[in-house]
Parts: structure tokens; C-alpha cells; sequence
């Protein structure tokens, strides 16, 4: 039996009813994706990920402000049918978007970020800076 009990928080009551398909004579497609991440730190960087395939590098928007890394996208598209007399019978757009923000930690060098695009994945380098790189084993003298 399990005792634990669980609230739905994902939308109010109110927002379910809107969201259920069939609503308005079709089933809707609200899509609120947000890219997963994977964040790696290594010795001499932090390494993000983001799953995004079926974009371009262009689509990208990656930016830093007060220490905070933004990296967002927008893609619009339209899709036309129309009849002989060039009415339309059908007009879709679309519209997907998304943005991920992160707060850089004091360690990372900022002006030496670098990003690339490939296969599906965006990879941001976040390199250290050099106080916070790891010392290498010193030996020291005994006199």
C-alpha cells in the first residue's frame, strides 16, 4: 500500500480542460520542449550539452550577461495550401522556442567560451581560469 500522496502540479484544473485533445474539433500540439543538458566538468573545463537536432548553427542564440550563460533558439514556420483561386484551405504556423539559462561559477574564464554545433548537439567549452586550474606536484626542498 503506499502511503504517500502525490499532487499533480504540472498545469491547474483549468488548464487540463483546455489542453485535452479534441478541443475545438482537432487534437492541439502544445509543445513546450526544453532541450536536455549534460554538464561535465573535467580539470580544465566545464562542458555543457544540449540535444538539439533538426537545427542550424544559425538558429542558435548563446549569450552572457553578470555572469549568467543564455543560450535560446526560434524557429518559425509556415505551411500553405491553398485552392485554384489562390483562397486558402489551410494555413499552419509554427512557432518552437526555447531558452536555458545558467549561472557561471566564479572559476570560469568568460572570455575564452567557445561553442559548436554538430550532429545534433550543441557543446559550449567553459575553460577554467588559470588560478583555478589544478597545481601540478611541486617537491620541496629539505634544508
Amino acid at each position: 500500500m503506499n502511503l504517500i500522496k502525490r499532487n499533480n502540479l504540472r498545469f491547474p484544473s483549468i488548464l487540463d480542460e483546455l489542453l485535452k485533445p479534441d478541443w475545438m474539433g482537432g487534437v492541439q500540439n502544445f509543445s513546450v520542449d526544453v532541450p536536455a543538458v549534460n554538464i561535465k566538468e573535467t580539470d580544465l573545463n566545464f562542458e555543457l550539452e544540449l540535444a538539439v537536432p533538426g537545427k542550424k548553427k544559425e538558429d542558435f542564440n548563446i549569450e552572457i550577461d553578470h555572469n549568467v550563460l543564455t543560450i535560446s533558439s526560434e524557429e518559425k514556420n509556415e505551411i500553405e495550401e491553398k485552392d485554384q483561386d489562390g483562397r486558402y484551405t489551410r494555413k499552419e504556423f509554427n512557432y518552437s522556442s526555447f531558452r536555458r539559462a545558467f549561472t557561471l561559477p566564479e572559476s570560469v574564464n568568460s572570455e575564452n567560451i567557445n561553442a559548436n554545433y554538430q550532429d545534433g548537439v550543441l557543446k559550449i567549452a567553459l575553460p577554467k581560469k588559470e588560478e583555478a586550474l589544478p597545481k601540478p606536484k611541486r617537491l620541496i626542498e629539505i634544508m
